[in-house]
């Protein structure tokens, strides 16, 4: 007689072998799925997803830095029925519908400052790529058409269209797809716990850190620089938070020399740091903000590009026109879907919730910090990197082999295996970056704590 269980498992191993067989997933290294089934998610409910077998694991990085109201939220489901029903689609090229219409006012409303123009897109890399493209068709409608370069920072990860890829810092990231579009420039980034200046002195080194920005600028020139493209929070590394004053001093060194300062928040907004928009949390004004990922908590996909008034009173004479835009870009249903969230969020004080749990969550990690293989704990609000390292009195790094045998080839199965989804991640220094929900509580804390504790516990026999 064949159990509940047994269908469940046939089932299973069904979706799984489909999945080898037919679905090209995103930066997956599929060997490894030659001699084990790849994971199948089927279902998720608050802070908690399950697998095709129904093993339950805490989505310890909120899917993709996204799920900011948990999963199962059936008031977005419905709001996504509803619009649906009205209408499905429609294309904001030269016409507008309400959904559209509505968000765009109140992300003006929420933004700082006079970020009254909200341009729609899908995701966060084709935020990026709007912003790059309106930087230099501005600077030439101004009169300054040699400012096209953009400055970013080392390691940073900016979306992975050609565009938004040679923005990106990652070497690694872009080497099998050059040459990317030309122009591009990195700065150092703010991680302190590896700072090559001023590494006793966290507010001078925040300074040093942006007047490498000037330096950039200055030997590039400041007629040919467009923007600087800097996250609030840095994810790749490992969550670089920005030292005191950096803000300020990179607002001072753009406004000196006419360039744009975007904040890529694609992960930073909407809770993610304890604000609708982190730009405020660190206390600067940018030109123009990319959004995506928590405006609709992952349930349908949409960007936003939020430009100053500045940026957009060009385009508002004659046969000026931007021409760039998507199919999907703004679709009614995803913007239907961002609405709710929003209305979610302020409902149940989300972005409260997250400053008032932050320093519990982070207390619960820095409790890690008496593992010998655990360097360093960084970031804020729900957004945590823990660095890994050999040695904490050098800080002494992973080998190649070390970090391939480790992290890949142990830690991050054995995290999920143990019920956590995280990432575990070596794009620089071996991280464990931490991202969940914005509805967890201690219970979450606490068990996210006690599955790296024994799981890291037994990595570290490895090295």
């Amino acid at each position: 007689m064949t159990t509940t269980a047994d269908r469940a498992a046939l089932d299973a191993s069904g979706l799984a072998q489909s999945a080898r067989t037919n679905l090209w997933m995103h930066f997956t290294r599929h060997s490894a799925y030659d001699e084990t089934d790849v994971p199948v998610i089927v279902r998720g409910e608050g802070a908690y997803i399950w697998d095709a077998r129904g093993k339950r694991y805490l989505d310890g990085l909120a899917g993709l830095f996204a799920v900011q109201v948990g999963h199962g939220r059936e008031e977005l489901a419905e709001a996504a029925a509803r619009q649906t029903k009205q209408l499905a689609y429609f294309p904001l090229w030269g016409h507008a519908h309400p959904t559209a219409i509505e968000l765009a006012e109140r992300l003006a409303a929420a933004s700082p400052g006079d970020l009254n123009r909200v341009f729609f897109t899908v995701s966060g890399g084709e935020s990026v790529e709007t912003a790059w493209k309106l930087a230099k068709q501005y600077f030439k409608l101004v009169g300054k058409p040699t400012k096209h370069k953009v400055i970013s920072r080392a390691l940073a990860y900016h979306g992975t269209s050609q565009g938004a890829l040679s923005i990106t810092g990652i070497p690694g990231a872009k080497a099998d797809f050059e040459p990317l579009v030309p122009s591009t420039l990195r700065v150092p980034n703010t991680n302190f716990y590896r700072a090559p200046e001023h590494a006793d002195d966290y507010a001078a080194y925040g300074r040093w850190a942006a007047d490498q920005i000037e330096q950039a600028i200055e030997f590039e020139g400041a007629d040919t620089v467009a923007a600087v493209f800097l996250e609030p929070v840095q994810n790749t590394g490992g969550c670089f938070v920005p030292p005191p004053g950096y803000f300020a001093r990179v607002r001072e060194i753009c406004d000196k020399h006419d360039v744009l300062l975007v904040s890529d928040e694609v992960i930073c907004a909407f809770g993610r740091v304890g604000y609708d928009f982190a730009a405020k949390r660190y206390g600067y004004q940018p030109d123009i903000i990319t959004t995506a990922k928590g405006l609709t908590s992952g349930y349908a996909p949409l960007g936003a590009v939020l430009a100053s008034e500045r940026l957009m009173e060009p385009f508002t004479h004659g046969a000026t026109t931007f021409m760039h835009g998507s199919t999907y870009g703004g679709h009614p249903v995803s913007c239907a879907v961002a609405l709710a969230n929003l209305d979610l969020m302020a409902r149940e004080d989300i972005y409260g919730h997250v400053l008032s749990r932050e320093a519990a969550f982070r207390s619960t990690l820095d409790k890690l910090t008496d593992l010998p293989i655990v360097g360093d704990v960084r970031g804020a609000g729900f957004f945590y990197g823990i660095e890994l390292v050999k040695d904490k009195a050098t800080k002494e790094t992973f080998s190649a082999e070390e970090s391939e045998r480790v992290l890949r080839g142990f830690l991050s199965d054995a995290l999920f295996e143990a019920g956590l989804y995280c990432r575990a991640d070596d794009r620089a220094e071996p991280v464990v970056q931490l991202s969940p929900p914005l509805i967890c509580d201690q219970a979450q804390f606490d068990e996210m704590e006690q599955i790296l504790r024994d799981t890291l516990t037994q990595a570290w026999k490895l090295l």
